[in-house]
């Protein structure tokens, strides 16, 4: 096995902290270097291999040209794999400029960075949202379709991953880009549907849920969402895109009735609030380019994952 030096962006977020829990012990001749700006999202705590002999953590601001450059130099690092975003919707919709300064010329000093020292490999981690919304008898869309974004933060995630096709066309970049759909599991931030929800329940708190409910979302426990960049960055061909899909669609309502079942509560907690602006009503993606090309596919069946993070958050509330 060839050794490599793995620069991971954002690397103390949720993600990003289950790539490094999980790839640094199985690799161990490669050498990782977590550089994180550890900002609300992040939690040093979810890294669970911060003692090991392989991994380093540089706190720095992926849109600092200056510190990023001497990290390169420093560290000389092989490959990218770039999960440094700024992800939630709603602070998007309050606050675009921080997406777009974070999500967009963020990637671009990565990018620019990677070119310049030859590096071998720039992996962009990306969204199904990019998408945008499906209708509810639409096909699960492939890797070819447009990105259609329809929030600051999807728009911001899609013009990264444009910058990043950019870069293979017209520099000869060794890039791949991976996009998910929506991740679920222990270590997520508390911002998020699933553990807002599992908190608010276990306080005894009704449960926020915009709208109607019907909002449909592809659902995708991390563990296998990160088995799917390993293999998408080991053998993802260059300049392709990769879905990486949990084939479990569900409305927001039953994601929410699944979590009063676990609670043992029932409808009289759910409190139905406005709905967010630009709302998309489906993601879907179909993922067997990845299964064919790259022999993944999910495994973690869905009760049992929600199962693992319900347990998760009532030791750690």
């Amino acid at each position: 096995m060839d050794e490599k030096i793995i620069l991971v962006t954002g690397g103390a977020g949720f993600i990003g902290s289950h790539y490094l829990n999980t790839m640094v012990p199985r690799y161990s001749r490669y050498r990782f270097i977590n550089v994180d700006a550890l900002t609300y999202a992040a939690n040093p705590t979810n890294i669970k291999v911060a003692g090991a002999p392989n991994y380093l953590f540089v706190k720095a601001d992926i849109r600092d040209m200056e510190t990023m450059s001497s990290i390169f130099t420093k560290q000389a690092p092989t490959h990218v794999i770039h999960f440094a975003a700024e992800s939630h919707v709603d602070n998007s919709i309050e606050r675009p400029q921080e997406f777009v300064d974070t999500n967009v010329v963020g990637t671009q000093v990565l990018l620019d960075l990677a070119r310049s020292h030859g590096l071998q490999r720039f992996h962009q981690i990306s969204t199904d949202e990019v998408y945008g919304s499906l209708a509810e008898d639409a096909r699960p869309v492939t890797e070819e379709a447009p990105p259609l974004p329809n929030s600051p933060y999807s728009a911001s995630k899609a013009a990264a991953d444009l910058l990043v096709r950019a870069y293979n066309k017209t520099f000869g970049l060794d890039t791949v880009i991976t996009r998910s759909s929506n991740n679920y599991g222990p270590h997520q931030h508390t911002e998020k549907l699933i553990p807002r929800f599992i908190i608010a329940l276990m306080r005894g708190e009704k449960v926020p849920l915009y709208g109607n409910g019907l909002n449909i979302r592809d659902w995708i426990y991390v563990g296998d969402h990160v088995e799917g960049i390993d293999r998408a960055f080991h053998k993802g061909k260059a300049g392709e895109i990769y879905n990486l899909g949990g084939n479990n669609e569900m409305r927001n309502i039953d994601i929410t009735n699944l979590l009063l079942s676990l609670s043992g509560r029932g409808s009289e907690m759910i409190e139905h609030v406005p709905d967010r602006l630009g709302h998309d009503f489906r993601y879907a993606i179909d993922s067997s380019k990845a299964k064919k090309e790259l022999g993944w596919q999910p495994k973690m069946d869905f009760k049992k994952g929600m199962q693992v993070t319900w347990e998760y958050y009532a030791v750690t509330i």
